[in-house]
């Protein structure tokens, strides 16, 4: 099965998360998935040589997910090869004052990566249609004009804002930033092991916050959250991508081949020197030999 078919989310119509398996790896073997990892990241390391050179076109990866999907490993394996000079990683917490004084998208606009360069968002801009969605109250925060009751928050809201993003995101591919995002989608068993190990081990603990748990009460709303966000976002310049969770090695590999084929379809080369740029090469090549 070809794993950007089986994944990729471009029109939002049909869309259903129960069609997918988080379990699902693809007839991989968990004893290659290392060996295969290593040669996709080394094939994109190479692409993304040449992006940074041509210096034109930029990229953006995002990754969403519940708690412990493994967001963090899977940014720590498949970008592991990469040049790091040509690659941003933003980490978005909860919005601090200075975010409240501008719109939700002001920044995540600012974190866009430059051109030539691979911008990582760990959590996006999807916050503000995922936990708002499931906690209208935080929307209060945000001093919207006409949102002062959470009662005023009704279905008319959640459509403009669905339209905004969308709005977002065809201007920055309009102007040339390329967009991958990946849904990490984890079984809520497969979380509870997950809670549990970061629980029992001590090296660990630090990764364990007693409002996991809290927000895993509140699993099923935001399922009905991701998938109405994906519904309502997938487009064929901005795809979502649903990455089976449950089995991290599987979860990187998917991941590699999702960047590596979006890379590969950008045909990029390295730039071809003016002639009088060609004339000085020689030159200088004079001068040094």
């Amino acid at each position: 099965m070809d794993i950007i078919k089986k994944f990729k989310i471009v029109d939002g119509e049909k869309f259903s998360l129960k069609d997918f398996d988080p379990r699902y790896s693809d007839g991989f073997r968990k004893e290659d998935a290392r060996a295969v990892l290593k040669g996709l990241i080394s094939e994109t390391a190479e692409h993304q040589i040449k992006l940074y050179a041509a210096n034109r076109k930029s990229l953006l990866i995002i990754f969403q997910a519940m708690d412990a999907a493994g967001k963090d490993g899977a940014i720590a394996h498949t970008m592991s090869g990469l040049n790091p000079q040509g690659c941003e990683v933003y980490s978005f917490k909860q919005p601090g004052l200075e975010d409240y004084e501008h719109d939700y998208l002001w920044r995540h606009y600012k974190a866009l990566p430059e051109c030539g360069r691979i911008g990582i968002h760990n959590r996006s801009h999807y916050e503000n249609v995922l936990v708002t969605k499931v906690h209208p109250e935080l929307l209060l925060k945000e001093n919207l004009p006409a949102i002062d009751d959470v009662k005023k928050v009704n279905k008319a809201f959640w459509e403009r804002r669905y339209e905004s993003i969308r709005n977002f995101e065809k201007h920055i591919t309009d102007n040339g930033t390329v967009i991958i995002k990946f849904f990490l989608h984890l079984s809520k068993d497969e979380q509870k092991e997950r809670f549990l190990k970061r629980i029992d081990d001590p090296k660990r603990n630090w990764k364990f916050s007693a409002g996991d748990i809290v927000e895993r009460q509140y699993w099923d709303e935001y399922m009905d959250a991701y998938e109405k966000a994906i519904k309502e976002t997938a487009t064929s310049k901005a795809p979502w991508y649903v990455i089976p969770a449950d089995k991290k090695w599987f979860t990187r590999i998917a991941i590699s081949t999702v960047v590596l084929k979006t890379l590969k379809e950008l045909d990029l080369k390295f730039p071809v020197l003016p002639k009088e740029e060609k004339e000085k090469l020689d030159e200088a090549r004079k001068l040094l030999i």
